[in-house]
């Protein structure tokens, strides 16, 4: 197992979240893409619901199946948990549905177990999330932009 371990690539987790009704399996066919051409793996996935009451529910296999996302169903390894459910309830808005999945970069495999046999480990790292990205260019923008004089 501890071999196994270190020849993974880097974990990440993300929760999406899909407006009422948005739920509907449209982007399934490209998370099989990257499945089948071995760029992830699904480690563990979990769609839930918050309640406009505030709670949150894990989606049942039946209903997954109706929204064409069953190929899902038992993609559970038991990574994901109650304290999962507690920060996705905590950032999910009342109604929503969302996906929480954990996933191995397979495409970064073959680098992180170069560096782990070089004795190299990681020591920070994050995500820069496309918003942030989109408004720190529209904020350089606005600070390049040409003054023009007004007519007077």
């Amino acid at each position: 197992m501890t071999d196994d371990l270190q020849q993974m690539g880097p974990v990440d987790y993300l929760c999406v979240e899909f407006p009422p009704g948005g739920l509907n399996g449209e982007a399934l066919p490209r998370l099989v893409d990257l499945v089948d051409r071995g760029i992830i793996r699904v480690l563990d996935m979990m769609f839930v619901r918050r309640g406009r009451d505030g709670s949150i529910v894990v989606i049942d296999r039946h209903e997954l199946e109706e929204s064409g996302l069953g190929v899902f169903h038992g993609a559970s390894s038991g990574i994901l948990g109650g304290d999962d459910l507690e920060e996705a309830k905590a950032v999910l808005t009342p109604g929503a549905t969302a996906v929480i999945m954990v996933y191995e970069n397979l495409w970064a495999a073959p680098l992180a177990t170069a560096l782990r046999r070089a004795g190299a480990q990681l020591v920070a790292g994050g995500r820069i999330h496309v918003q942030a990205i989109l408004a720190a260019l529209d904020a350089t923008e606005a600070e390049t932009a040409p003054v023009t004089a007004g007519k007077g």
